[in-house]
């Protein structure tokens, strides 16, 4: 009735758990499972060991290192998840378990999905793009943040600021980061603050948590918020391995709160470093700026100088005075006087030329006369008659050529002098004024420099002269 060990093939139990083996990692392979952790042990080696159960049934499970490293988060007792795994088979105890590859809360799959779907669909209207970016601003003196009032990101955010630069003012727009009433907050917070307008720049974000707890930060409506905001957006949500939607459509992405403190703040330090090399760089510019304008200051001024009305009477001065000395010694009554000293000069040379020529004439009567001794009276009374006419009509025409020339030259002299003279000046309306001062000789006046109150002046003009006593000058 039972078949005997000659009958069939007999396996120890080592050979059986073996084979149990062989036969569950080749036939079933990769297994996704849902189910709640319980007995959860965390070995010094770094391998997680636990126990994956639901209402009816349970199973071993183990995750190693390499691979519990991989996941973000750390599983507790009574979590739900959903695994990737292989079935394997301890051998030593023939118990059979599952090697976890993946591990992930559970609905995770399905929010992954749902996250792929908005951010395809995101992606195609361009709210990803570059030109639907805004720059941020230069200068930053008050940041809004959209954030939770007790979480630890806004701590973050103050502490960044207060050690990098705490002349930075901060706004806190109080929102909840998680939960239901979460999106539709931070949406209203994004709005309210686009309204007020007194913030350059919006911080949306809060600490790292699970994909459930970062879901807000997902919705299609903050993404959409986000995309019309003018206010220039960077957001900080979760830690650096977290990326949400709002990461995708923000102008600039933080990985967490203290790095986007960081990057809209700037060192105080540095800022005052930088100040301070502007101000040196502003002095140097300005110091050689100053150095090329004061130089051609100088210059122009110099010229000026050399032009001013001041310069030139000075430079004209000693020539004015050489022209009214000439004038001086070329008044008419002095060139009279000359001209008259010339006259009288050849007067005295004509009566010497004349008494000359008389002498001369009486030595020659004589010879003539001794020679016409010989002669008879009448015959010699003729000749020295003839004689003597001919040489009275030569003295004649000899004295009124003289007299002639030196009246013709007087004439020329005395009309160029008129020409020069201050008196033909002074008939055309123009004047000589002259210090009357009895201690001292009289000079003519040039500048109202040498007149003062009560004195007394001389002044010339063409017909005559008078006296006048100063009574103010300007």
């Amino acid at each position: 009735m039972f078949a005997t060990s000659d009958q069939v093939s007999i396996l120890s139990v080592t050979k059986l758990n073996r084979f149990a083996k062989r036969v569950l990692e080749s036939e079933i392979g990769l297994v996704w499972v849902t189910g709640e952790i319980s007995n959860f042990v965390a070995a010094s080696s770094g391998h997680w060991y636990f126990t994956l159960k639901d209402n009816q049934a349970q199973v071993r499970s183990a995750m190693f290192k390499g691979a519990n490293q991989r996941i973000g988060f750390r599983p507790k007792q009574g979590d739900k998840v959903l695994v990737r795994a292989s079935i394997g088979l301890y051998e030593p105890r023939g118990d059979y378990q599952l090697i976890v590859q993946h591990m992930e809360p559970e609905g995770v799959g399905q929010l992954k999905q749902q996250f792929e779907a908005l951010k395809h669909a995101l992606s195609q209207e361009g709210l990803f793009s570059d030109e639907a970016k805004q720059a941020l601003p230069t200068t930053i003196n008050r940041i809004g943040v959209i954030t939770s009032p007790t979480g630890a990101a806004i701590h973050d955010i103050l502490h960044v600021l207060a050690r990098r630069n705490p002349s930075v003012e901060v706004v806190l727009y109080p929102t909840a980061v998680q939960g239901e009433l979460a999106a539709p907050e931070i949406v209203k917070q994004i709005i309210k603050a686009n309204q007020r307008n007194e913030v350059d720049v919006l911080i949306v974000g809060r600490g790292g948590g699970s994909l459930e707890d970062l879901w807000p930060f997902n919705e299609e409506t903050v993404a959409r918020a986000i995309h019309q905001s003018f206010l220039p957006i960077v957001s900080a949500v979760g830690h650096e391995i977290d990326v949400t939607i709002a990461d995708f459509v923000a102008d600039m992405r933080a990985p967490t709160p203290s790095a986007a403190a960081e990057l809209l703040s700037k060192d105080a330090q540095v800022l005052k470093q930088q100040i301070r090399q502007q101000l040196a760089n502003l002095s140097a510019a300005f110091n050689r700026q100053h150095r090329i304008k004061a130089h051609g200051f100088d210059v122009i001024n110099q010229g000026l100088k050399n032009q001013s009305p001041q310069r030139l009477i000075e430079n004209n001065a000693q020539g004015l005075d050489n022209l009214l000395h000439r004038l001086n010694n070329s008044h008419p009554q002095n060139a009279i006087e000359v001209q008259s000293t010339k006259i009288e000069q050849l007067k005295q040379q004509l009566e010497r030329g004349i008494t000359n020529a008389l002498q001369n004439m009486r030595q020659k009567h004589r010879i003539t006369n001794n020679s016409l001794n010989n002669l008879s009276p009448a015959e010699r009374i003729e000749t020295l008659q003839n004689a003597l006419v001919q040489k009275e009509s030569v003295l004649h025409n000899s004295m009124q050529n003289v007299l002639k020339m030196t009246t013709q030259q007087l004439s020329a002299k005395t009309a160029l002098l008129d020409s020069v003279s201050p008196l033909s000046t002074m008939a055309r309306g123009y004047s000589i004024t002259f210090s009357e001062d009895s201690h001292s000789e009289s000079k003519i006046l040039r500048s109202i420099d040498e007149i003062h109150p009560k004195q007394l002046i001389k002044t010339r003009l063409t017909d005559g002269e008078f006296t006048a006593e100063v009574i103010d000058k300007k």
